[in-house]
């Protein structure tokens, strides 16, 4: 209890746990969380005691990771602080935990945007292998998080204790100059500055502490190069975006929308827009985790209560803004670049798929393809291309099926990527580059 005193005063950090199945994530994870975060020792006992029963005791660790993830996904509202852990100078948010069904999902309409990504890589003869191959997902991921913005990565080389791999430097070494490659290939600017770690999650190595294992090793540990990260710019001077997430209607209280701020700020007695519809509403308080705010910023979570407005008139993928601040609107169309990821046939413009944006779920059909780029360099490479596959990259004119508040990528970036979704899984990712708004007429 007394590393929390000041956790208030600490900067947040929001960090993404990436990689390839079964290289490690949760019991990596699991390990930060268990020796750092919000687990109090009797729940770590009770847990502990109940994986040796259910003779998991050798997963431990992701054996914590999987109790919290069931309890989430049975609806179970878990304590929100487990997801938490505290380093010298962070609180660190874990967003989503890996291996959930929706990873990539949740990855683009995230709760909230990830500031840097820790990637894990499995050192095993074959598994590092099989993770960039071209249906590997550690590449994928890699990808996802450099077309999201995410322009940090802590990489773990993990599973060094494997017997195959016997802390072995060169298999390290291998491994950071490829997979080194890759990051290049795929685009990010400062690939030979980002740390590569040989860790363990299982035995924590070089986890909280340097091992003892590993001496030709000299950077830094897990937790120490988390601490050695710039704290993220948060986007305060923006106007107000607030996708709605859900909407509540309270006895004695009224109208209560709730979601996460992802622009600006929120503040009592602003009057607010509830875009794509028109109707305006007067903010009478905002509140998180029952405690009033004087006003909610970028990545808080807030409920707020609104006069004027029913709750029926008020839908979840909505988009909250300030009528006197460029306020949000819905959108005719918009042109986005689409990378395809997984779809199994080739698309053709028609195609009319689920849309994943912010909050917001809706058909989208892809009206026309302008060009078709190349997927490393972006640089076009024809003209309006008839078709287009897995791990091609077109410009699309996209027109919503019902009305939709959508922003472009670089004034809003949370506002501007979305998820394409057919077949039950993530087909296609896209980054908005403009949007045709609405024009509102002004009362």
């Amino acid at each position: 209890g007394q590393l929390c005193t000041k956790s208030w005063e600490k900067k947040h950090i929001n960090l993404v746990v990436i990689g390839h199945v079964d290289n490690g994530k949760s019991t990596l994870t699991g390990h930060l969380i268990y020796k750092c975060g919000g687990i109090d020792q009797r729940t770590l006992d009770e847990y502990e005691k109940r994986a040796n029963e259910m003779g998991k005791g050798s997963f431990k660790y992701a054996w914590v990771l999987d109790q919290l993830k069931d309890e989430r996904e049975r609806g179970i509202t878990i304590n929100i602080a487990l997801w938490k852990f505290e380093t010298k100078k962070f609180t660190v948010t874990i967003i989503d935990a890996p291996g959930h069904r929706d990873f990539i999902k949740n990855m683009i309409t995230g709760t909230s945007q990830a500031d840097v990504a820790i990637l894990v890589i499995a050192s095993g003869q074959g598994e590092f292998e099989a993770g960039i191959s071209k249906e590997g997902q550690t590449r994928e991921h890699a990808t996802l998080a450099h077309t999201l913005g995410i322009k940090t990565l802590i990489l773990c080389v993990n599973k060094m204790d494997d017997p195959q791999v016997n802390y072995s430097e060169s298999r390290y070494k291998e491994i950071k100059e490829e997979m080194q490659k890759n990051l290049k290939q795929i685009g990010y600017k400062k690939w030979d500055e980002f740390d590569f770690i040989p860790t363990s999650g299982w035995t924590g190595d070089n986890i909280m502490e340097k091992s003892p294992n590993m001496p030709w090793y000299n950077g830094p540990c897990l937790i120490d190069a988390i601490d050695g990260l710039k704290a993220p710019k948060r986007p305060t001077d923006k106007p107000l975006r607030l996708p709605i997430q859900d909407v509540y209607k309270i006895n004695g209280v009224g109208t209560v929308p709730a979601g996460r701020v992802e622009s600006g700020l929120l503040i009592p007695n602003m009057t607010v827009v509830f875009a794509p519809s028109t109707t305006t509403a007067e903010v009478k308080s905002v509140e998180m985790h029952h405690e009033e705010l004087p006003q909610a910023g970028p990545g808080d979570n807030v409920g707020f209560n609104v006069r004027g407005i029913a709750a029926k008139d008020i839908k979840k993928g909505y988009v909250v803004g300030d009528v006197k601040n460029d306020p949000p609107a819905g959108c005719k169309s918009f042109t986005a670049q689409v990378i395809i990821m997984n779809h199994p046939k080739k698309i053709q413009p028609g195609y009319s798929p689920v849309i994943d944006c912010h909050t917001a779920h809706i058909a989208c059909k892809f009206e026309a393809f302008l060009q078709k780029l190349n997927a490393r360099t972006l640089k076009p490479e024809m003209e309006n291309p008839t078709e287009a596959s897995r791990g091609e990259c077109i410009v699309v004119k996209m027109v919503p099926s019902k009305p939709l508040s959508c922003e472009s990528f670089n004034d809003y970036a949370a506002l501007g990527r979305f998820a394409v979704r057919d077949m039950k899984r993530t087909v296609a990712v896209g980054i908005i580059q403009e949007v045709e708004k609405e024009v509102v007429a002004k009362k």
